[in-house]
């Protein structure tokens, strides 16, 4: 996800967004363990998402005060 998309995105919908990614994260990891994954790399994508949305977020929160 570019990072200008997430610039543009209103707080609640990164707070949404990251939810989920977390949630899909711990979804991956599970299937993962059981049997192995076509593409193990999308676990790598998901936890660089899941980073740009936390530093996007604090940065916002870093700002307003």
């Amino acid at each position: 996800m570019k990072a200008q998309v997430l610039i543009d995105m209103p707080e609640n919908e990164l707070n949404d967004l990251l939810i989920a990614e977390k949630d899909r994260l711990v979804k991956m990891k599970m299937s993962h363990a059981v049997s192995p994954m076509e593409n193990p790399l999308q676990i790598k994508f998901t936890r660089k998402t899941i980073a740009r949305v936390m530093t996007e977020i604090s940065k916002r929160r870093n700002t307003s005060k």
